[in-house]
């Protein structure tokens, strides 16, 4: 499970919704992290895909994640787009999570590279949102 903080504030740009992704964020919401992965070549895809980008089998299932990784890289966004320039200054980074997928994600703090990193979940009260933290 990971942790979840509340945030008071609407989500800046919410994410589209679909039949398909309800899953993933429902259970964002619930505190887990979860994705697909092909039935065939076993190999995860994110965001959630209806069939594996690798080898285009067409059966995927739902699969957990750990939430656990490295900074791969990492910004400060100062001229921020509209929808996000209230919230600016803010950090983004790109983490690589222990299962092989690699992500782009909020900051909570600001990280040397290579910094081992745990995902939360950010609960606002029109849905969530993940980012990551430092570990420990």
């Amino acid at each position: 499970m990971l942790e979840i903080i509340d945030i008071a504030t609407p989500r800046a740009y919410p994410p589209r919704v679909s039949a398909f992704t309800r899953r993933f964020w429902s259970s964002l919401a619930e505190g887990r992290l979860e994705t697909t992965r092909c039935t065939a070549c076993q190999r995860f895809s994110f965001p959630p895909k209806q069939l594996c980008p690798h080898c285009w089998h067409r059966e995927v299932a739902w699969a957990p994640l750990s939430g656990n990784g490295r900074l791969y890289a990492a910004t400060a966004i100062h001229a921020a787009p509209l929808a996000f320039r209230a919230v600016a200054p803010y950090r983004v980074g790109i983490v690589d999570l222990d299962e092989g997928i690699r992500l782009a994600c909020a900051l909570l703090e600001n990280l040397p590279l290579d910094s081992p990193v745990r995902l939360v979940v950010l609960r606002h009260p029109d849905g969530p949102l993940f980012a990551a933290r430092s570990v420990g």
